[in-house]
């Protein structure tokens, strides 16, 4: 097998969620809002999961109202979740700003040497999972969060569910209403996310760079030109250098889509990778759950990803 065509690695994967695993609720950024914290937790515990609220999760801003809590007392819960032995997984409980304040503070010392344990979220939280991949080499999830709410909630959670209970299950991702940008397929390592977190971690000991990866980018309430300067940047950087293949998500509140998609075509689509536009994944959709760190085929003709390791280690009894 020559080089050219040697598969590639998963990082790390996590086992999967059973029946009365202990999971850790907080937040690495902002304040969640408390009314659909209770809802979600109940969601977790119907899912029969066993959820441990920790303080950043109640607190209401009592630093800024931006922010849940301080920088140490945020790095300190996802350092102790990190861990605990008793804590399988860590679902966040809410995005907003904050995760690279709370990445700046935090202290990785020892935290390589526990087991793997999977940790879930998107938005403010895609600069928390960069981490981990790039300081502990473990996969995560990019998917709903603990106060995700909304008409299309059920399903969003149902995909996210399936992934952490299932993931045998979770192998083959369809994107039906997906458009093929540049066709062709690709193997890689799944990465990615929120546009504006991949962008800000550039030049940090966190960011996880594209190369030899199947890219995730998705935004919610940017205008046009910034997701051209964000984009340029990305290019700019290095960041893009060897990328494998390319997903575009929801570009929720971000203008027309035909605009939008004009730009993400113009500014990636001249990479000669092949490229799918309109997946359904990240901001104010029907959200399916993106691994991350997980190797995976995309055909982007096919408007497909499949995923050449289940998400995560299948649960033991």
């Amino acid at each position: 097998m020559t080089a050219a065509t040697v598969p590639p690695r998963s990082l790390l994967r996590p086992r999967a969620l059973r029946p009365g695993d202990r999971v850790a609720v907080l937040c690495a950024s902002s304040p969640a809002e408390q009314p659909e914290l209770a809802v979600g937790l109940d969601t977790l515990r119907f899912a029969g999961l066993d959820p441990i609220v920790y303080d950043t999760a109640v607190d209401v801003g009592t630093m800024r109202g931006y922010l849940a809590g301080d920088d140490a007392m945020r790095a300190g819960d996802l350092r102790r979740a990190l861990t605990d032995p008793d804590v399988a997984g860590i679902l966040f409980a809410t995005g907003g700003y904050g995760a690279q304040r709370t990445l700046a503070a935090m202290d990785w010392t020892g935290i390589g040497a526990q087991p793997p344990k999977v940790l879930a979220g998107y938005s403010d939280v895609t600069a928390v999972l960069e981490a981990v991949a790039a300081k502990l080499g473990w996969a995560s999830l990019l998917s709903p969060m603990v106060t995700s709410s909304g008409p299309r909630s059920q399903y969003s959670f149902g995909s996210m569910f399936r992934t952490l209970t299932q993931p045998e299950r979770a192998t083959e991702i369809a994107y039906p209403e997906a458009v093929c940008a540049v066709g062709g397929t690709a193997t890689g390592i799944t990465l990615g996310g929120c546009l504006t977190l991949l962008t800000s971690s550039i030049g940090t000991d966190t960011s996880y760079p594209a190369r030899g990866g199947i890219l995730l980018i998705e935004e919610e309430t940017e205008d046009d030109y910034r997701i051209d300067r964000m984009l340029t940047q990305l290019r700019r950087s290095g960041y893009l250098d060897g990328v494998a293949g390319i997903i575009t998500g929801t570009f929720t509140h971000c203008g027309e889509q035909a605009a939008v998609e004009a730009i993400l075509a113009e500014r990636l689509g001249d990479l000669g990778v092949p490229m799918l536009m309109r997946a359904n994944v990240g901001h104010g959709g029907y959200f399916q759950s993106y691994p991350i760190g997980v190797a995976a085929e995309l055909d982007a003709d096919a408007g497909r990803l499949r995923l050449l390791d289940p998400p995560l280690q299948p649960a033991t009894p």
